[in-house]
């Protein structure tokens, strides 16, 4: 076997010399010739939007996290051509190539079973282009050696070969797991890493063909993961064109979307942090965790293996109208709420009562789903919250109606409340005032509403039906249009 080593390529003189003589290369910049825009070639994409022909990826996670059931799973979407995972498989079935350094073949086995036993998936969905090689069973793969003093050692052959194969069968896409595996070189040394990674995106342009590396990540990104939390040197996040990474549902989301702490692991989410510029949660690909059993037990179900399947995040205002906020409103301007959770009277009971749900921390799902729903309303000013004292004359949080709901304008969580038919915009929202001849005045506690205003009672002054212009009267109170009572607060005033 020949081996180069890194250093030997930098040390020639040769290839920084004219080649007639002792004089410097002469260097002239290109100027840049105008193309139709229509006419470049577009990217070329193997799966989804994150692997891409020519090019390196990384898959960057906690050890366990779901890197390798998730490769499977993707693998699968690739060969059958179906898009089980959420994700479009571009020009139909693509060939590819899983080299897994850290399992033997039965076990690589058992997850490829068990995701085929759950998508009814059968040998001639693939045919011939799924391709598994493991080092455990004899299939080693070190493309690159450190020798200390003799500087990066590439196994050129090994390359050769391996973009020889690539191009004969036609792979599309070949995924390495994991990549520290896949040379002996100081993982810390970014010039190493460097050099390594270049030779894989070779790999990649030469076959054109994807390449994935998975990638673990350091003790010290324990918490939330991100790209810049893999191990080792930069160098390997820098050269890939997509960093995918995988994070488990944590505590905090496990509260909000109602999932028992002893669940939490089956869960965790994706995403895209070289190529997104949204905040992660906004733009997280959610999967979870079932089990699957082989059936290949002699006294029992045998082996139970994971298989990703996406999830969604349940939707605290799926179903949920603005007569559904109205009713909620009138069970809050009806009583005395608080903010505070461990109340007898929290706010979050008039919602349970008017959604049919349970306020009791016991149940979990409804619990987050009455929470998400007053973070919503309160942020959006359906809802105020009010400084103010009890009939104990303690300092206590109320919360009160804001901006009244309309018939036919669903509840929004931007920020900003819509009034009337829409014709007005978008208005901030502010506290409502007494219905007309209702006084100003504090009807309860003394209170303050925070930003300004005072803290009054009656009937909504908001609400409308139907024509927005008009005004209507619930019980005894007058109800005003939109925008007809100058004595409104406003919170940016």
């Amino acid at each position: 076997m020949t081996a180069i080593p890194l250093h030997d390529r930098y040390e020639y003189a040769e290839p920084y010399l004219a080649a007639n003589g002792p004089e410097p290369i002469k260097v002239s910049a290109t100027p840049y010739q105008w193309r139709n825009p229509t006419q470049i070639k577009p990217r070329q994409w193997v799966y989804g939007r994150s692997i891409q022909r020519g090019h390196l990826r990384a898959v960057v996670a906690q050890g366990g996290a779901g890197k390798t059931i998730l490769s499977v799973g993707e693998a699968l979407c690739m060969a059958t051509g179906r898009d089980f995972l959420g994700h479009t498989v571009p020009g139909g079935p693509k060939r590819v190539w899983l080299w897994n350094l850290e399992d033997d073949g039965d076990e690589l086995a058992r997850i490829v079973q068990a995701a085929c036993k759950h998508w009814n998936i059968v040998a001639a969905d693939f045919q011939d282009r799924l391709f598994i090689d493991s080092a455990l069973d004899g299939a080693p793969l070190k493309l690159a050696t450190s020798t200390g003093a003799g500087g990066l050692v590439i196994n050129r052959p090994l390359v050769d070969a391996l973009t020889d194969e690539m191009k004969g069968r036609g792979i599309d896409y070949l995924h390495v797991d994991p990549f520290v595996s896949s040379h002996s070189a100081n993982e810390s040394d970014n010039m190493e890493i460097d050099a390594i990674a270049k030779e894989w995106a070779m790999v990649a342009k030469n076959a054109d063909a994807g390449v994935g590396l998975a990638h673990h990540i350091s003790k010290a990104g324990a918490g939330e993961a991100t790209a810049m939390h893999a191990r080792g040197a930069t160098a390997l996040i820098n050269a890939c064109r997509s960093v995918l990474v995988l994070n488990r549902m944590s505590d905090e989301e496990a509260k909000r979307y109602g999932i028992e702490d002893e669940r939490r692991r089956r869960y965790f989410r994706v995403y895209d942090d070289k190529n997104n510029r949204a905040p992660p949660s906004d733009m997280s690909d959610w999967y979870q965790m079932w089990s699957v059993s082989l059936e290949n037990g002699v006294t029992d179900d045998g082996d139970n293996m994971g298989v990703v399947v996406p999830w969604s995040p349940p939707d605290a205002f799926e179903g949920v109208t603005a007569d559904h906020l109205y009713q909620v409103q009138k069970a809050v301007a009806a009583g005395e709420w608080r903010a505070d959770v461990q109340a007898k009277a929290w706010v979050g009971k008039a919602v349970a009562q008017v959604m049919n749900l349970s306020p009791e921390s016991s149940v979990k799902g409804d619990r987050a789903r009455i929470n998400s729903l007053l973070r919503t309303w309160i942020a959006n000013g359906a809802l105020v919250k009010v400084e103010g004292k009890d009939n104990n004359h303690n300092a206590r949080t109320f919360v009160e109606v804001g901006e009244w709901a309309v018939h036919g304008v669903a509840p929004t969580s931007r920020g900003e409340v819509r009034t009337g038919d829409g014709s007005e915009g978008l208005q901030r929202p502010h506290p409502t005032s007494p219905p007309l001849g209702g006084g100003v005045g504090e009807t309860g506690p003394a209170a303050k509403i925070e930003g300004g205003g005072n803290r009054g009672g009656g009937t909504p002054a908001a609400f409308t039906a139907g024509n927005p212009a008009l005004g209507r009267t619930i019980g005894s109170g007058i109800i005003l249009a939109p925008g007809e009572n100058g004595d409104e607060v406003d919170f940016d005033a």
